[in-house]
């Protein structure tokens, strides 16, 4: 069965993404793999008590992505999906790193690589955000950017 993998990371933009990828996947009679990177954010230390990175990790972030992949399915548009479209097809897959690099990891030996032209970055007036862009740069197949909807 073909793969069709898409990143999402809560933003407005990669709800689009997600739509699209599981309009495709029906089209294609593929699945999707829908992933969510995640990190445990940097720590520093404070005078003499430094504050340890393990203090910072744990099942939470893990926890935290997998809640936001659900939100994300259970929003999908619904003219995407059809009733028992989601049985055996939409693969939720949260991975600790960066997001670029987690959706090529993710994707090896996938058909394609769907995500949104910008995601939560500070960066708005870009027209592609950094994941978009480092995707489509480093991708070893087709890469779809979806743009916002106007």
């Amino acid at each position: 069965m073909q793969r069709i993998v898409v990143g999402v990371d809560g933003s407005e933009n990669s709800r689009h993404a997600l739509d699209w990828a599981i309009a495709e996947a029906r089209l294609r009679e593929a699945s999707v793999e829908v992933v969510n990177a995640w990190d445990v954010p940097f720590a520093v230390g404070f005078g003499f008590a430094p504050v340890s990175p393990s203090a910072y990790e744990g099942k939470a972030y893990e926890d935290a992505a997998v809640s936001l992949l659900d939100e994300m399915i259970a929003a999908a548009h619904p003219s995407t999906i059809w009733p028992n479209d989601l049985n055996g097809r939409i693969e939720k897959i949260a991975v600790r790193g960066s997001a670029a690099w987690a959706l090529l990891e993710v994707a090896k030996g996938a058909e394609m690589i769907v995500v949104g032209s910008r995601g939560r970055g500070g960066f708005t007036g870009l027209l592609l955000g950094s994941v978009s862009t480092q995707v489509a740069q480093h991708a070893h197949c087709p890469v779809v950017i979806v743009p916002p909807r106007q």
